[in-house]
């Protein structure tokens, strides 16, 4: 069993939080695939079954509040006898712009209440899909900006975002966590995408410019003899003939 988690805050309060983009991924998942069962309440938490791809997937929105996530996380993983590996914990980051996304696993919690919570009770070797959600710009203004509502232009990235995680969530599923990151970043970020594919392909050579031919060293002694310089000049050979022809014989 893989276990794909959103984190977030339970009540329609919190609902178009900031702080609840995971419950919003987890939420898309479930609506765009029909093999998932109703929510129910288990595991200190609302769960759904099914599967994605070739794998039987538990959909969990913990319902514990932030804080405490790993209370419900911890109690579905010592269930099913899975591993931290097993799981993908989708949450808001504050330190990646709206809009982008990092897939990593282990590591710290930066500082995130789900993730330190989660952390102490399986461990850090679970992997994460951080979703960005941008920083207010002051440390004082965080609590407000995380827990406010997205506000309404917000959706110009945020559906297109959650609409491809639910659509490649089989990917997550099956552990292929750097095909799934591909294929966001092709749908999402294009020109990111063509840069790195640009990066990556060998240099072309350059052409020459109008009027030039032949190899490198042939042109250098052809400028250096329109420029009335006299460079060593071969006395037979092709690049010989090539000279004679272009100044003449002056034999």
């Amino acid at each position: 069993m893989r276990l794909i988690v959103g984190l977030g805050n339970p009540g329609s309060k919190y609902e178009h939080n900031r702080h609840n983009i995971g419950f919003m991924a987890v939420d898309e998942i479930h609506r765009l695939h029909s093999s998932f069962t109703p929510w129910k309440a288990r595991f200190q938490g609302q769960v759904s079954e099914g599967r994605l791809g070739s794998e039987k997937v538990l959909l969990l929105k913990p319902s514990t509040y932030m804080n405490e996530s790993g209370r419900s996380v911890g109690e579905a993983m010592r269930f099913f006898k899975t591993d931290p590996s097993d799981i993908v914990v989708i949450y808001d980051e504050l330190d990646l712009p709206p809009a982008k996304f990092r897939m990593k696993t282990g590591g710290g919690h930066g500082g995130h209440n789900g993730l330190r919570s989660i952390s102490a009770h399986i461990g850090t070797d679970y992997r994460r899909l951080r979703l960005g959600i941008g920083h207010p710009g002051d440390k004082k203004l965080v609590s407000n900006y995380v827990l406010g509502d997205f506000a309404k232009a917000d959706s110009d990235w945020v559906d297109p975002l959650l609409r491809m995680i639910a659509e490649n969530a089989a990917m997550l599923a099956e552990g292929q966590d750097s095909q799934f990151s591909n294929k966001l970043t092709l749908a999402l970020q294009p020109e990111k995408a063509r840069r790195g594919s640009d990066a990556a392909a060998p240099d072309k050579p350059k052409a020459n410019a109008p009027g030039q031919s032949g190899s490198p060293k042939q042109q250098s002694h052809i400028r250096q003899a329109r420029q009335g310089k006299a460079p060593s000049m071969p006395t037979s050979g092709p690049m010989a003939d090539m000279l004679k022809k272009l100044f003449g014989n002056n034999d």
